[in-house]
């Protein structure tokens, strides 16, 4: 999606300061310097302060809100297919200060989708972790991937468990992480 560098903002909007995760309203009128576009959400500058927005709030950017679940065509007949379904809406999940989805950047440690048998629908438990454990921006990225999947037809049930063992580390980026933040 191609957004502006700079804008105005156009309303008074909830922000969370990354990478500490507190939750403040950036004021009308003031500039932000768009940095980042991914997975629905927007990582925005404002007075030297980095700060990330929801695809909702795009307006305040003078950008159409991104709304809605993770685009699927049809619901999901096997464990399988929503499993297929739960990585690639993962995949849409970013960190606010790196360009890489979560899957990519090694986060993700286990994603085990399990029927429920008396409704015909599933259940989804994932453990991830984060690049650093002290990272305020956790809560909300861990609370982004769980309504990315609550999102998917025939989930009725996510759990995601921040974990810290084994640690995160460089070498968990996949190749193509490595290549797109110039570590190959």
């Amino acid at each position: 999606m191609e957004t502006p560098d700079s804008v105005q903002l156009k309303r008074d909007v909830e922000a969370a300061m990354v990478p500490v995760g507190t939750r403040v309203t950036l004021v009308a009128g003031e500039t932000a310097h768009i940095t980042q576009s991914l997975g629905g959400s927007y990582t925005v500058v404002v007075n030297g302060n980095m700060f990330r927005i929801e695809g909702k709030d795009a307006d305040a950017l003078g950008l159409a809100p991104q709304t809605g679940p993770v685009p699927s065509a049809a619901r999901p007949a096997t464990r399988e297919d929503v499993e297929k379904l739960a990585w690639d809406a993962m995949k849409t999940c970013y960190d606010p200060e790196i360009p890489v989805n979560i899957v990519d950047l090694g986060l993700v440690y286990s994603c085990v989708v399990e029927p429920i048998p008396a409704s015909g629908t599933f259940k989804i438990d994932v453990k991830m972790t984060l690049t650093a454990p002290g990272c305020g921006m956790g809560p909300v990225i861990q609370q982004e991937v769980q309504n990315k999947l609550l999102s998917l037809e025939a989930v009725d049930e996510v759990n995601v468990e921040l974990v810290w063992d084994p640690p995160w580390n460089q070498s968990m980026l996949t190749e193509a992480a490595k290549l797109q933040l110039g570590l190959l």
